[in-house]
């Protein structure tokens, strides 16, 4: 594979339902300058590091990467009852040897780190065969790895060859593209009011893409033997982006990261080889109408709640001394005191510092720990805290 030739463009207009979206597809012996064409909401076709290398420099925000895999598999699958079953057996996904496989791995991940912003983050999604190697490739070339996400299927394929472990999860890897750089973004406030009010793990529930979703050809067979649910990508956009970012996605595939990036606000960059897949993303993201400015805005704590203290909800008469606080199971119990202070187990303290030495934990949050009971009902001090929160705001007090 040359990796390194150089290319021109032609610019092909396609038209879904009224939505124009540019191809451009890759010729030899014209090199264009950043300034004559506008990389926004386009689908490049052709090889990946060779486009790479035309796009202007540190011009991205955020990389998902869904690369080959090198399944390296021997031969057809079937199931207990004889049918075939429908895996990755396409020319893309084979390498002669893990050399070349890591050598292709080098190149678009060297690709990749010119074009991403020194904040700018990448994520990459592998299994078992083929992300360990992706992970020792982005360490050499200096990204600093942030997390690794574990993507649980709960409708996983059996395994139908080999005495071993269901395959259920893929792994994804996010970095940043400079270790010193730590104003990369991550929305934590909007995660963590996403699950509850809890952190988000790094265990990641998700079924596979199926249904409706599931783009079929004209033979009602699966489009892309490897397309990604549409919810697991809205996280990951969601998480590391904000809106009007640009999201480059050097596999685009059938199209998912576009298609989520346009309904979450953001623009995106596809790069794919093969026709049968630009045709049928361009069609799917003219589809989609983006979500209103309210609907994606990004929620930060730090800048808009203010600050309340659990003796407000004294002085606003919401809670009296005396009252008793359970936990949610109703299994601890403490008294609230006049000083602001909770009892419990014959000591006094903050809500938290009990809450910490009820569960016998470095940790907790007092306001998701406690509950008062209302009318036989058992119900969050954090509703009470959001009350007092609203009128302050009201005031504009911050």
């Amino acid at each position: 594979m040359r990796a390194y030739d150089h290319f021109d463009y032609r610019t092909i207009s396609v038209r879904f339902f009224g939505f124009s979206m540019t191809v451009i597809q890759l010729q030899k012996d014209f090199v264009p300058t950043p300034s004559q064409m506008s990389w926004r909401n386009k689908i490049f076709k052709g090889d990946c590091v060779a486009v790479l290398e035309k796009l202007p420099k540190h011009s991205v925000d955020m990389i998902f990467a869904d690369p080959p895999y090198n399944l390296q598999l021997d031969g057809a699958l079937y199931r207990p009852d004889h049918s075939l079953v429908d895996g990755v057996d396409d020319a893309w996904d084979q390498f002669e040897s893990f050399a070349a496989y890591d050598a292709f791995t080098r190149a678009w991940l060297l690709a990749c780190r010119r074009v991403l912003k020194p904040n700018g983050t990448i994520w990459v999604i592998g299994s078992y065969h083929n992300i360990f190697r992706v992970g020792t490739a982005l360490q050499d070339l200096g990204f600093w790895m942030l997390n690794d996400i574990i993507w649980r299927k709960n409708n996983p394929m059996p395994n139908f060859r080999g005495r071993r472990f269901q395959n259920a999860h893929e792994t994804l890897i996010w970095a940043v593209r400079d270790q010193k750089d730590k104003k990369y973004t991550f929305n934590y406030d909007a995660l963590k009011a996403a699950n509850e009010d809890l952190q988000m793990r790094s265990d990641w529930l998700f079924p596979l893409c199926t249904g409706a979703e599931r783009l079929k050809d004209e033979k009602g067979r699966k489009l892309h033997p490897t397309q990604k649910p549409q919810t697991l990508l809205a996280r990951i956009i969601m998480a590391s982006s904000k809106p009007g970012d640009i999201i480059l996605d050097p596999f685009f595939g059938s199209g998912t990261t576009g298609a989520v990036a346009k309904l979450l606000g953001r623009d995106f960059i596809g790069i794919e080889r093969e026709q049968h897949y630009i045709d049928a993303a361009c069609e799917r993201i003219a589809a989609v109408k983006p979500l209103e400015e309210p609907e994606i805005a990004i929620l930060d704590r730090k800048k808009v709640e203010p600050r309340v203290a659990f003796n407000s909800l004294l002085e606003a008469g919401l809670l009296h001394p005396g009252e008793v606080l359970y936990d949610r199971k109703k299994q601890v119990s403490a008294i609230v005191r006049a000083d602001g202070t909770i009892m419990y187990s014959g000591e006094a303290g903050s809500i938290h510092a009990m809450g910490r030495k009820a569960q016998d934990s470095q940790s907790c949050n007092g306001w998701t720990f406690w509950y008062y009971e209302e009318n036989g009902q058992l119900k969050s001090i954090n509703d009470l805290r959001m009350i007092i929160r609203s009128q302050m705001l009201k005031m504009g007090v911050l």
